[in-house]
């Protein structure tokens, strides 16, 4: 892990190399050839250069694309908490096709954009419909580093109700002259 230093938790973000591994399988589809979907994160892994080829079983590759940062905000420990209150706490990782607009021949099939603890960031990208967003089982280590910071930083909220505000109690704003449509409202309020 990168950040063992129990002082590094109190920053007020934290983050750490995950390597992405996403498995290449045959599509049974006319339309296209295979399909991508992250199956695994590697913590602390180093940068890569090209992509990695790290199992083939017949058709079945797993490859590691990329390494991505894993951030955790202080601000976003609600979310974390959710996360690790799921049966199965996840990495969210967010895959992308490049834009077919490119002629670029060199050009990778699929590209790693995005790694989350965050399970609402995740459902952002899921509205484009564009991505692919599948979680991940974290690892013990992952779940741990989370969790510790999730105890430096989280702060529970008070729920607050708000009380409505009763209009007709109130003067018009600024020595505004009101149109007749307006003024209506006021001059109820001085029959009552």
């Amino acid at each position: 892990m990168s950040n063992e230093n129990p002082d590094a938790f109190d920053a007020r973000e934290i983050r750490m190399s995950l390597g992405i591994v996403v498995e290449k399988r045959p599509a049974a589809s006319r339309w296209i050839s295979h399909t991508w979907r992250p199956v695994a994160v590697l913590p602390g892994a180093a940068a890569l250069s090209e992509w990695k080829l790290l199992d083939r079983e017949g058709d079945v590759e797993r490859i590691q694309i990329a390494t991505l940062e894993l951030e955790l905000h202080r601000k976003e420990t609600e979310a974390y908490l959710v996360n690790l209150a799921n049966e199965t706490p996840s990495v969210y990782v967010v895959l992308r096709a490049p834009d077919l607009e490119d002629d670029d021949a060199d050009a990778p099939e699929i590209c790693a954009v995005r790694a989350t603890a965050s399970p609402f960031e995740a459902q952002d990208f899921l509205d484009s419909g564009e991505d692919i967003v599948e979680p991940v089982p974290m690892t013990e280590g992952l779940i741990a580093w989370v969790q510790a910071f999730i105890d430096r930083h989280h702060e529970e909220t008070q729920f607050k109700k708000r009380k409505r505000k009763d209009f007709r109690h109130e003067e018009p704003a600024f020595g505004k002259a009101l149109h007749p449509i307006e003024q209506r409202f006021y001059d109820k309020r001085k029959l009552n």
